[in-house]
Order: C-alpha cells, then structure tokens, then sequence
C-alpha cells in the first residue's frame, strides 16, 4: 500500500513539474521576445506597426507590410483549404467505397508529413511557372472590366506573389483540416446517422443536421490548427511570394509576411536596431498567433456550451 502510495505521489510530481516546464519555456520564448524588441519599439514607437517602410540601409523600419502579407496568406488559404478540407472529411467517412477510403488517406496523410521546403521548391519551379501561363492571366482577363476586382487582379503575371503564397498554403494545411475533421466525423454515433436515414433524410441531410453539429467542436480545432500552421510557414511562403516589402492591391505582386522576413533577413541583420525589428516581428507574430488561439478557444467554449 505504502509503495503504490509513493508510486502516486511521485507521478503527481512528475506531471505537475512538467506543465510548470511548459510554462517556464513559454514565459522564456515571450521574455527574450520582449526583451530583443525593445530597442525597435522604443525607437519607432507606435509607428513601427503602420509603417511600410523597411530600409536597412536608413535603419527605418515598419512591420505593415510583413503583417499585411501574413494576414492576407493565410485568410486565402483558410478560404480554399477549409470548405476543400471538409468536403474531403465528408467523403471519406459518408460516400468514398470502402477500397478506396484507406489509400485516398494514405496520400492526405503523406501531403501532411512533406517537408516545408519541398512545397516551396515545387511551388517555385512547376506551380509558379504554371499559373503564370494559366491562371494568373486569365483572372487578369476576367477580372479587368470589374472596378474592384480589376485591383485585386492587376499588373503583369509573375507567377510568384501573394496569391501564389496563398495557394500554397492551403495545399500545405488542407492535409491537417481533412485529417481532423475526417476523425471527428468517424466519431459521431452510428445510431444518430441511422435514426436520420431511418426518418428519411438525405446524405446531404445528414451531413448538415448530425454530422457537422456533433462534430464542430472537433472540426473548429481542425480548422485552428491549420490556421496556425499557415500564420507561421516560413520556408515555402519565402520561395514563392516575392519578397518584397510593400503592400499593393494586387494579389499577383509579390509581397512578404513576417516569417518569411525574418528567414531572409536576420543572418544578414547588421546593428542592434535592424536585428531589434526582427525580433519585434517574431513578437508581433507571437502575439496575432496568441490572439487567434485565444479566439479560437472561446468559440469552442461557446459550442460546448450550445450543445451541452
């Protein structure tokens, strides 16, 4: 009795002294973030986040235009990658035949184990050079006669650019979405699926009134995970979007995001102020990416709430 008494205590120890470990590196990562950026925000200020300017050479920095990029990569990717995401989840687990389910998996889950970097290599090499001959003018085409939409799709096709960044993106997190959301959707009970069909409800009729609404805790966390993966890519946004710090209208003209600048730029960083402002990007990264769980949980406890 006394050694499983000992057994117990010590497991409690071991799990406590391991969340307060998680806590400590957390408070490390935000305390040197704070810290390196400190020079940058005491020199520009508020300015530092509405400013586009970046010139290293003048040592005059703004983190608008990483913070523009980041925002509009990832809000492109979640508008393709999420409804795709869920339409595959759906038939895997409600319509694809059983011989074709298992390798139809295979390959999404092969799509969520490749490298960063070999999706901005081949987004580099084959996906830029294509849309550059085919998609890319005919949005321009398209697009030109409409006012607003003549602004989004402006200028010559690079290939490269914010749009392309976007679409890589969403191929990168589909994979992390359809995973998610397939596991939730194999979880909901059979009987409620049979109870539907058994009142005479459609497939469609099912998915929409069961599926999705005992499985939207499951597929909110999907969708939180993906969005985060696609807020801190670094490697394969850095091939394709150009590079380049300002904010154009266009989604084919190239552009940056935080992390791509802080890849590019900080082994070349010379002076405390310039390597200040990459730290202070890494923060500001840090901060939208805590929002966004923030956000994120409060749904989720929201929809916890609904259902119970």
């Amino acid at each position: 009795m006394a050694r499983l008494r000992l057994t117990n205590s010590s497991f409690r120890t071991l799990t406590l002294l391991a969340s307060i470990l998680v806590l400590v590196i957390l408070g490390g990562v935000i305390i040197a973030l704070i810290e390196g950026s400190l020079p940058a925000l005491r020199q520009f200020g508020f300015g530092f986040l509405v400013s586009e300017r970046w010139n290293p050479v003048t040592e005059n920095f703004g983190a608008l235009a990483p913070i523009y990029g980041t925002v509009v990569t990832s809000i492109i990717a979640m508008m393709i990658a999420v409804p795709f995401g869920l339409l595959i989840a759906v038939f895997l687990t409600e319509l694809c035949p059983p011989w074709l389910r298992r390798p139809i998996g295979i390959a999404i889950e092969l799509l969520a184990g490749i490298p960063s970097i070999i999706y901005g290599i081949w987004g580099l090499f084959v996906f830029a050079p294509f849309l550059q001959r085919t998609l890319q003018p005919a949005l321009i085409d398209l697009f030109g006669p409409i006012p607003v939409l003549s602004t989004l799709f402006a200028g010559p096709p690079y290939g490269i650019g914010t749009l392309t960044a976007g679409l890589i993106l969403a191929i990168m997190v589909l994979p992390f979405i359809t995973s998610i959301s397939r596991d939730v959707f194999e979880a909901v009970p059979p009987v409620l699926k049979e109870a539907a069909y058994g009142l005479g409800c459609t497939t469609w009729e099912v998915v929409r009134y069961v599926v999705i609404p005992f499985a939207r805790v499951g597929v909110t966390g999907g969708v939180m995970l993906g969005l985060g993966r696609a807020l801190g890519e670094t490697m394969a946004v850095t091939f394709v979007i150009g590079n380049a710090h300002r904010i154009s209208g266009s989604l084919l003209a190239p552009g940056t995001t935080i992390s791509a600048t802080i890849a590019n730029e900080f082994t070349e960083a010379l002076g405390d102020l310039y390597t200040s402002s990459l730290v202070a990007l890494g923060l500001i990264l840090f901060v939208i990416t805590f929002f966004v769980l923030a956000i994120a949980r409060y749904m989720l406890m929201r929809i916890e709430r609904r259902i119970g």
